[in-house]
């Protein structure tokens, strides 16, 4: 995938789980917390300032930290599958 294809995807995707996190805030279906901290996560590599934020609330609450962490493993696995690349540990 081209570079700036990936980043257009990665800034549409991370920008859409946030208004879904907003969204969720205000509506009883959607877990708007959950949603804006994906939204984060996804975000995190490309905005300093969302990279930022999300360290302050590792720090704040580390338990919702860990889980991201695992998160984060789960979905790059889960990537690397899909992609058919192998892990360069």
């Amino acid at each position: 995938m081209k570079p700036y294809t990936k980043r257009i995807l990665i800034l549409i995707v991370g920008w859409g789980f946030i208004l879904l996190g907003i969204l969720g805030l205000f509506l009883p279906i959607l877990q708007g917390v959950l949603f804006l901290v994906v939204g984060l996560i996804i975000l995190s590599s490309e905005y300093i300032w969302a990279h930022r934020l999300l360290t302050r609330l590792r720090e704040r609450f580390p338990k919702i930290g860990r889980a991201a962490d695992q998160a984060t493993e789960k979905a790059t696995a889960w990537l690397r599958r899909i992609s058919g690349q192998r892990k360069t540990d």
